[in-house]
């Protein structure tokens, strides 16, 4: 489209342009005070509002008030201050168009050439459990209209919208003795919209959550970013990590102790193990400990036992081939001993919500292996969005937080399954849930005996499961697999008996289902013949 203004010429990234005049009005002052005393001492004249205005003056700086600028007091408890053609002519008008320079000295207003403006915290707010009217108090109204005001005249005028932006204005103006770069401001106008856009983004999800509307007309996903990564799934794919500010602990919020930076799959695999750990509660508030070992995002070995150590081995028997390189999520604290094993075998990361410091000190031998500490585990029953992208769009649904109760089994076979094989069997169900369609999972004593997953037929997925036992029988030297009396799973319904029977060939005994085929008596009848015990639940768990 071309320009309305044939007068101005074509933007110039090498174009200089002074700074005079800063404008400054911030929520979070951690480093007002030391960034406004390095633009005071290079000569820029200060402009400011409210608090960020009191805290420049009472250190010892000069300071104008807005309200000097537009002849009016900030009113209606600060929602009105900047909302005026002084400040957004100073920020909008265009130095090089002679129309504009007029109108701005026929009305007094002069320019703007910095804005620093970081907004209310909305997202803190909301993020903190805040109610219905702080959470709608902090919807900033003037920062967001000022920003994109001085971001679409970046030709001429530097937008920062977080400290780190001040550094880099401060750091052309001492190099280029008080001029920026237009290639510096295009990027902070980059930054200004996309920052104002997240913010809104927030906004408009909150109301979405409150209302309970799950299709909003418009669904807007922001973030910010946490990591540029090296590349994506594969070398020839460029990609970046961005945390959604969401408070969900996970690899998004941990800290990352030691180890290379993370790679896209590293992330991904993080994610899943750490999401499945979290299914078995926290071992630090008295459940048991449980370990998951991933691998390309799903669990070749998951284990609980009475301790860390125990857990591990117990996991990592279940595939110990595919474990190599693998991701490794606990839920509690990782202690000396289990960190000592898990060294044993090249791993790529672990998670976990805390570790102790001799734990960490084991670690840190393997320089290369990345250690997470996320503070706490992810809510499995808490409610949240899952994005996932199409040709043209957008798939939008609740995460899978869907779990059955005790009342919620149904016994649907003469035989009702022991004690044991019930609690193998909810097991079973609960690590089914994060293992790609189709699904099949035996369980013996607390840990995974073997897994399939992925498959195109639920049959094919029971015998790979039952191949992957047969393997670590021959690894272990165990006079039979671990599947021979065993619970097994299935993700969803068996639409023939020919899966379940399988699974029953490889010496399962007891069976977790949904339920819900038109075959369904076929298959109960099935496992009356065999002697099996088998469980509806009433949910299905499909995982793509």
């Amino acid at each position: 489209m071309p320009s309305p203004n044939p007068d101005l010429t074509p933007f110039d990234p090498d174009r200089m342009r002074p700074v005079a005049r800063a404008l400054l009005s911030v929520s979070d002052k951690s480093r007002l005070i030391d960034q406004a005393r390095a633009l005071a001492d290079l000569g820029v004249e200060l402009i400011s509002t409210g608090g960020t205005k009191r805290a420049i003056a009472e250190a010892g700086m000069p300071v104008s008030d807005v309200a000097d600028l537009t002849g009016f007091p900030e009113m209606m408890d600060g929602r009105v201050k900047t909302l005026h053609p002084a400040v957004h002519g100073g920020l909008l008008g265009e130095r090089d168009l002679p129309s504009h320079v007029a109108a701005m000295s026929a009305h007094n207003i002069a320019p703007i050439d910095l804005l620093i403006v970081n907004l209310y915290p909305f997202e803190q707010a909301v993020s903190s459990g805040a109610d219905y009217e702080t959470c709608i108090e902090n919807i900033d109204i003037g920062g967001p209209a000022m920003i994109r005001a001085g971001a679409k005249n970046h030709a001429h005028v530097a937008v920062c919208v977080d400290a780190d932006d001040v550094d880099a204005v401060l750091a052309e103006l001492r190099e280029h003795d008080g001029l920026t770069s237009g290639t510096l401001r295009q990027k902070l106008a980059h930054k200004a919209f996309a920052r104002t856009a997240h913010y809104d983004a927030a906004i408009s999800n909150y109301f979405a959550d409150i209302r309970g509307d799950m299709a909003p007309d418009y669904r807007i996903q922001g973030g910010s970013l946490r990591q540029s990564l090296r590349y994506g799934e594969n070398p020839h794919q460029t990609a970046a990590f961005y945390a959604d500010g969401s408070d969900r602990p996970g690899v998004a919020t941990a800290e990352q102790l030691q180890g290379k930076a993370l790679s896209y799959n590293n992330i991904n695999d993080t994610d899943a193990a750490y999401e499945l750990v979290a299914e078995f509660g926290d071992a630090r508030n008295g459940a048991k400990p449980t370990v998951a070992i991933i691998k390309h995002a799903n669990p070749c070995g998951v284990a609980t036992g009475d301790d860390f150590v125990s857990a591990y081995r117990a996991a990592l028997a279940c595939d110990p081939v595919s474990a190599f390189g693998g991701i490794v999520a606990l839920n509690g604290l990782l202690d000396a001993e289990t960190a000592t094993e898990i060294v044993k075998v090249f791993t790529e990361v672990v998670i976990a919500p805390a570790a102790t410091d001799d734990a960490i000190a084991v670690f840190k031998k393997k320089k290369n292996l990345r250690l997470l500490i996320a503070g706490d585990l992810p809510d499995p029953k808490a409610g949240s969005l899952t994005y996932r992208n199409v040709a043209g769009g957008v798939l939008v649904q609740d995460r899978d937080n869907g779990h059955v109760a005790e009342t919620d089994l149904k016994v649907v076979t003469k035989r009702a399954p022991s004690d044991i094989e019930m609690a193998d069997l909810r097991m079973a169900w609960k690590v089914a849930k994060h293992v790609k369609s189709n699904a099949i999972v035996y369980v013996k004593d607390g840990a995974t005996a073997g897994i399939g997953a992925g498959q195109m037929s639920r049959i094919d997925a029971a015998r790979i499961a039952a191949g992957k036992a047969e393997d670590a029988m021959e690894a272990a030297g165990w006079d039979q697999p671990k599947t021979v009396g065993s619970a097994v799973s299935s993700d969803a319904f068996f639409p023939f008996a020919d899966g379940m029977l399988a699974a029953a060939k490889a010496g399962a005994t007891s069976v977790i289902q949904p339920g819900g085929s038109i075959r369904d008596q076929e298959v109960i009848d099935a496992a009356d013949a065999a002697g099996l015990a088998m469980v509806f639940t009433g949910m299905r768990h499909f995982r793509h």
